[in-house]
């Protein structure tokens, strides 16, 4: 019997230098998608992945096309293997929407590649012109959530599991929003080590510019379901999906509905794709009893393909 399979996509935040190395070493194939990206970029991302230094890596414009690649040399591997089913549905978080998008015929590896490069470009260039900051909100349900971000004038960035919430805005207010956050009795209120106030409208400027950028990229129509970040629903036509990959920037990601809106859809079974296993921890955390695979290097690509024999 076949199991309804979702797809997801690393996001921002994954990385580690090494990502990628041993893939590209085991299979020519993972190694030429790591030279095309070289070309396409004008660097050498293949040495950024496999070796760092781990400072080059972190910045946006650099992790987020390396993310990009490194997921989908994932993929790759599992279908060289003959082994990769065909998905029901697919997601990805944050810019790991684009490497879903990429997979399902919307964008080419190369524009997706020069996208996320900007787009990583802009929103460094969004932190450094407005200081910002993100915190984790964990034990606090969103009705009570809403109205505390409210009166600390922050937004709600990511809605990650029914337990987790994340809250982006200024410094000043972002510390005002964990004192509350405290006082109305959240399990665990954590700051993030990230550059600025992703998801929020700090971000307006990068979002400006994309948009800006994504007039001159042709997208074709999807030939697999992507869930958007910004509703929890499939994506439309392709203009509608620059439409809703500019508003992303700038929103909350709807990762809650979309796992969601995959369970509705039959999903039982979910592969992820790219460094870390964040996006499995999620959820576990939203739809219980789901069965859980990932692939990031050749020792997970081997428990997999176990998995799925």
């Amino acid at each position: 019997m076949t199991i309804p399979t979702g797809f997801l996509f690393a996001g921002q935040g994954a990385q580690f230098v090494g990502m990628g190395r041993d893939l590209a070493a085991a299979l020519p194939e993972c190694r030429a998608l790591f030279t095309r990206a070289n070309e396409v970029l004008g660097y050498d991302l293949a040495a950024l992945c496999f070796e760092g230094p781990e400072s080059e890596l972190l910045k946006s414009q650099h992790c987020q096309p390396a993310i990009f690649v490194g997921s989908l040399a994932c993929h790759l591997a599992l279908q060289l293997r003959g082994a990769a089913p065909h998905p029901a549905a697919v997601a990805g978080l944050s810019l790991g929407e684009w490497t879903a998008l990429c997979l399902a015929g919307a964008i080419s590896f190369e524009d997706g590649l020069r996208v996320l490069a900007a787009r990583g470009r802009f929103m460094q260039e969004a932190c450094e012109q407005n200081a910002g900051a993100m915190l984790s909100v964990i034990g606090l349900p969103l009705a009570a959530l809403e109205p505390l971000a409210a009166a600390a004038g922050v937004t709600i960035a990511n809605l990650n599991s029914p337990e987790q919430t994340v809250l982006s805005g200024t410094g000043p207010a972002i510390e005002q929003a964990q004192q509350l956050a405290a006082a109305a009795g959240a399990k665990r209120v954590v700051r993030l080590n990230v550059a600025g106030a992703y998801h929020s409208p700090l971000m307006a400027a990068a979002a400006e510019r994309l948009e800006g950028v994504l007039q001159t990229v042709p997208l074709q129509p999807l030939q697999l379901p992507v869930v958007a970040n910004l509703t929890g629903q499939p994506h439309g036509a392709p203009e509608e999906i620059k439409t809703a990959m500019v508003r992303q920037v700038t929103s909350a990601v709807q990762w809650v509905a979309s796992i969601q809106w995959m369970q509705q859809q039959g999903v039982q079974r979910y592969i992820e794709y790219g460094p870390g296993r964040v996006l499995s921890g999620l959820v576990k955390r939203i739809q219980a009893g789901a069965s859980l695979l990932h692939i990031q290097d050749c020792a997970s690509l081997d428990k997999t393909l176990a998995a799925l024999a």
